[in-house]
């Protein structure tokens, strides 16, 4: 039985049912039976509040996510860049922990730091603008006083906004900065990071540090793409496919 699983960027959406199914298997056939589950970050493609709980797609597979729970699977949560309105409606519908980030955990004898990774990506100085305004607690609750459909509608055009300024960033840009997670790991005193956000699933190895990038999973096209990343019980971390065969 692996001790946790990691999985991050399924910017899961009703027009993706195949990378929904993929998730529903994952949860039904591996998360269910870990000692514990953490969702870091962009597990869905936008939320907007969690007023949309009621939508039936987000129902669903919130509902999925509390079956993992209800089997005794401890299931824990870091906002991503997509979806950090979720709050403590979501929480307690999926029955799980809410974590804010860097969350260093203890698992199987491993100290490990958890980021979603876009608060390391410091070198996008317009993302960090953006980033340090809508994760203010004034902004964030000003905007979800709103209708929950002109909120969405704004998201649309943030979203749509930020395909065309991604199309002219470099891929060093929008990755993460070296100097930013040099410092966390100073900071956190860890030598192991898992996260996720910049879709370039890796193991890094710098300066005795050990910095796992999780895949974002897209199921809907081809070649299809995803996985996650275990621990078992004797500490041994290693990276999946989505047939759950072993990277590395």
């Amino acid at each position: 039985m692996p001790a946790a699983l990691f999985i991050s960027d399924l910017h899961l959406q009703s027009s993706h049912p195949r990378t929904s199914a993929a998730f529903i298997s994952f949860l039904e056939h591996h998360a269910q039976h870990a000692h514990a589950l953490y969702l870091l970050g962009d597990l869905f493609e936008y939320w907007a509040g969690d007023d949309d709980l009621e939508d039936p797609f987000n129902a669903r597979m919130t509902a999925a996510i509390r079956a993992v729970s209800d089997a005794g699977v401890h299931v824990y949560w870091i906002a991503g860049n997509r979806d950090f309105l979720v709050g403590s409606g979501f929480a307690s519908a999926a029955g799980a922990t809410l974590l804010s980030e860097p969350h260093v955990t203890t698992i199987s004898g491993q100290r490990i730091v958890l980021v979603h990774g876009d608060a390391e990506c410091t070198n996008d100085v317009a993302y960090m603008e953006f980033r340090a305004m809508v994760r203010q607690p004034a902004w964030q609750q000003q905007f979800l006083s709103m209708p929950l459909v002109q909120r969405k509608a704004i998201i649309d055009g943030l979203r749509k906004n930020s395909r065309e300024q991604n199309g002219e960033k470099s891929m060093e840009i929008m990755d993460v900065s070296p100097d930013a997670v040099a410092r966390v790991f100073a900071e956190q005193a860890t030598t192991i990071m898992i996260h996720g956000h910049t879709h370039r699933p890796a193991l890094h190895q710098v300066d005795g540090t050990l910095r796992y990038v999780l895949p974002d999973w897209e199921c809907d096209t081809e070649p299809t793409r995803g996985g996650w990343i275990a621990i078992d019980e004797q500490g041994s971390i290693t990276r999946h496919a989505l047939d759950g065969a072993i990277i590395d």
